[in-house]
């Protein structure tokens, strides 16, 4: 079975103290009341015959309600424990968050209630500092975090 390619798009603006980066944190009732190691970068699944870069940012905007404009580099390709393989870019952009818009998705809620809910993909963004973001990021993408606040250590 082929690996499951995801892309998506870290975006970085500047803070007070440094470079700041947006992630986002999942909608519905699993991730409610999760917060450390919950959050990711804006990302979904490449469609077949998908070109990466575009599926990275129509995932962003289809999460955030906005598109990301700006120019894109390339991060190192990250497998992640559960065997997908996340392709990313970093782009710099202060984008207003104060309206989030995110596609949804339907799952049976309650548990075996046989009753479907809507939920958003997105609940919450937000812009963090490196090192709250490293405690907020999904462990999984920690290696596309590490190496995007290595390069602009120096910004």
């Amino acid at each position: 079975m082929p690996r499951q390619v995801s892309a998506g798009v870290l975006a970085h603006r500047s803070g007070p103290e440094g470079p700041e980066f947006l992630l986002v944190h999942p909608g519905g009732p699993f991730w409610a009341r999760k917060d450390a190691a919950a959050w990711s970068i804006p990302k979904g699944l490449v469609e077949p015959g998908e070109e990466t870069w575009a599926a990275a940012a129509r995932e962003f905007a289809e999460e955030l309600g906005q598109p990301i404009i700006g120019e894109a580099d390339p991060l190192t390709p990250c497998p992640t424990p559960g065997g997908k393989l996340v392709l990313a870019w970093l782009v710099a952009a202060d984008l207003d968050l104060s309206v989030l818009v995110s596609n949804r998705f339907e799952m049976e809620w309650p548990r075996g209630s046989g009753r479907l809910q809507s939920f958003p993909e997105v609940d919450r963004a937000a812009y963090f500092p490196g090192a709250t973001a490293l405690e907020k990021i999904h462990r999984g993408q920690r290696p596309i975090l590490d190496e995007a606040i290595a390069r602009l250590s120096g910004w």
